[in-house]
């Protein structure tokens, strides 16, 4: 059985994954999408200390305490440094990552760094000045001011996004993971949503210490906003069910073999 675990990014909490877990759950999926500790119902669990090492103790706790194997993560935006954590925690239950809009950053390298100097300045007064110095409050989600990263967005979405939308522990945002000297390198996808697979190869060419990973990768395009789970959740659905499926055919035609080779 191939199992989906779904991380959601910045601010966001399982809620955010609900239509794309239907469509997948249908597809003949399970699916196990995560709340992090002090984000949406789990808001009450924040504290300074909360930080990328809790986050990936969440995700490694879904996954061993499930004794779930053969898992599909998927992390989206600001995820991408926990899954990427838990799969080096635990690679031998990971059959593939998927990052969502987003990739993996290099083991000294925290979210906020790969920002804008705007964006880092930006985010570092508001959590000092709106945030009690650890949290960051969510943007305000405004087209006028986010355009191609809102694309796809109905009002009503916007607005659920507005309303359930939690601060960000400040420590996930900075914070930065202590990685093995030689990580067992876990298979990955990227969907890309606000760039395209060429400028992610193209940059990679540059040698960019974040896009470099990407070109060795498995690249798709879903156009679309930053936010896909709800501007586009069936073809979200769709691409992690591609993956899945294939993962799935191939444990059961390793199975299969085992089987027939058996006395």
């Amino acid at each position: 059985m191939v199992e989906i675990v779904l991380i959601p990014g910045f601010w966001l909490g399982a809620w955010a994954w609900e239509d794309v877990a239907r469509a997948l759950r249908a597809a003949g999926h399970r699916v196990h999408p995560v709340t992090l500790t002090g984000l949406a119902e789990r808001a009450a669990e924040a504290t300074p200390e909360v930080d990328v090492r809790t986050h990936t103790e969440d995700i490694v706790r879904v996954i061993e305490g499930g004794d779930l194997r053969n898992v599909v993560l998927v992390g989206h935006s600001g995820a991408c440094v926990p899954v990427a954590g838990a799969a080096a925690r635990i690679p031998e239950r990971i059959a593939r990552l998927v990052y969502v809009d987003t990739g993996p950053l290099p083991a000294d390298m925290a979210v906020i760094d790969f920002n804008d100097p705007k964006t880092r300045a930006g985010w570092r007064d508001q959590a000092a000045n709106e945030g009690d110095g650890w949290r960051l409050p969510p943007p305000s989600f405004d087209p006028a001011t986010a355009p191609a990263d809102l694309a796809g967005l109905s009002d009503d979405h916007l607005t659920r996004l507005r309303a359930l939308s939690t601060p960000q522990p400040f420590a996930t945002v900075t914070g930065t993971l202590d990685r093995p000297a030689n990580p067992v390198e876990v298979p990955a996808t990227v969907i890309a949503c606000t760039f395209t697979p060429d400028q992610a190869r193209t940059l990679a060419a540059t040698g960019n210490p974040v896009f470099a990973p990407m070109a060795r990768m498995d690249l798709r395009h879903l156009p679309t906003g930053h936010w896909p789970m709800l501007s586009r959740p069936a073809d979200l659905a769709a691409l992690l069910d591609e993956i899945a499926g294939s993962i799935r055919s191939r444990v059961h035609g390793s199975f299969g073999s085992r089987q027939e080779k058996s006395p």
